[in-house]
């Protein structure tokens, strides 16, 4: 299976680079900005968004260093998992088993959990390196879920309680909706929506691993939030109020709430968001992807297209049973945005490829995709039934 092949050589890449690599917004980090006599929010945005923006890659002229990233490795743990039931070799669940370790020793302590490995700079602020965020430890707990049904280890109990325990001190907002915000940094003027639904599905899937029926029913009030946000089109804004972002209805994060609500189906067995599936699964294949499956910026620009967007789609479509459209995906992929061996690029825009190989961004999220396109596709992961 060539997709097998690929995941294989996406994790060998890795390993070899030992999991570190460059990040979407990792310009803060450019020593530049350390050796600039003031710390102004608009000269941090340049330096960010320059380096973030460039249509090749200028971290190296700048000696922006390497680093793992915590999503990453979450990811890249997720795909070892993957590899391991697709071949049962036993290395893979070391290899995973070993990044989790490294997550375990690098969480944040005071809010408990993971965030992004630099510092990140927003009009309205900057989110200090390791800022908890509920989009990180969603992935870096379901890495964990995953791996103790393989091999349990006696700290994951613990470390799923203390994450509930950040989310409902520092994340959750219960007022007229049931809503959590992004990060403990984030304001309660606007929400981002893809988040709940990530933090509303996880709160459903630690509801059984942990025994807890009050987070089911937690993470369902948040899924219904986020159900009830949805646009008559079918998609979902990436901001409520939508006009708090740049965003509108943006591919890969669409994608999130997508796969948001079929995890909950399939963790639940309920019928309950299925009309809200029907629809969105509708406008994301014919918005925010062509027939030939290109993943589109949104649902009003085709350009750029995104590696994090072509994986979402694979991933969200291989959950949704449609292996054929996510094998569509791939192949677009493969052709537009693949060196040929072993590495993917971040972004194809109408006129150039950005060539740029991210470790999270484009690797980790390609392999993540393959191990569930894989596993769906043999039956193993199979979200319909």
């Amino acid at each position: 299976m060539v997709a097998l092949e690929t995941l294989e050589e996406i994790l060998t890449y890795a390993r070899s680079h030992d999991y570190a690599g460059y990040d979407y917004s990792d310009g803060m980090s450019a020593p530049i900005r350390r050796y600039l006599p003031v710390d102004n929010r608009w000269l941090n945005l340049a330096i960010q968004e320059t380096i973030k923006r460039s249509p090749v890659n200028i971290r190296p002229l700048l000696l922006v260093p390497r680093r793992r990233s915590f999503k990453g490795c979450a990811l890249f743990a997720s795909a070892h998992i993957g590899m391991y039931e697709l071949t049962n070799d036993e290395s893979e669940l070391r290899q995973a088993k070993s990044l989790i370790d490294w997550l375990l020793d690098n969480h944040s302590s005071d809010p408990f959990g993971w965030g992004h490995n630099h510092d990140i700079q927003w009009p309205e602020g900057k989110v200090p390196r390791n800022t908890p965020n509920i989009i990180s430890n969603t992935y870096v707990l379901r890495s964990i879920i995953e791996y103790t049904r393989h091999d349990a280890f006696t700290a994951s109990k613990r470390v799923g309680e203390r994450t509930v325990e950040c989310i409902l001190d520092e994340l959750l907002v219960d007022e007229a909706f049931t809503r959590l915000k992004y990060d403990p940094l984030a304001s309660t003027d606007a929400f981002v929506i893809n988040a709940n639904a990530l933090g509303g599905a996880l709160l459903v899937e630690l509801s059984d691993w942990l025994d807890d029926g009050e987070l089911r029913q937690l993470g369902e009030s948040i899924l219904d939030y986020v159900a009830s946000r949805q646009h008559h089109t079918g998609g979902w804004s990436y901001m409520d109020p939508a006009e708090a972002s740049h965003l509108s209805m943006d591919n890969h994060h669409n994608g999130f709430i997508i796969e948001s609500f079929l995890r909950y189906q399939s963790a639940t067995g309920s019928k309950r968001y299925q009309d809200t599936l029907k629809r969105s699964l509708d406008f994301y294949k014919s918005e925010l992807f062509e027939s030939d499956g290109a993943p589109n910026w949104d649902e009003s620009n085709d350009f750029p297209r995104d590696i994090h967007a072509a994986a979402q789609g694979i991933i969200t479509f291989s959950l949704a049973g449609d292996i054929h459209f996510a094998e569509t995906i791939l192949s677009w992929t493969r052709e537009h945005l693949f060196n040929g061996s072993n590495a993917f690029y971040f972004r194809k825009g109408r006129f150039m490829t950005n060539r740029t190989i991210l470790m999270r961004w484009c690797q980790a999220w390609m392999a993540y995709a393959l191990s569930q396109y894989c596993l769906c596709a043999s039956g193993i992961g199979d979200f319909t039934e």
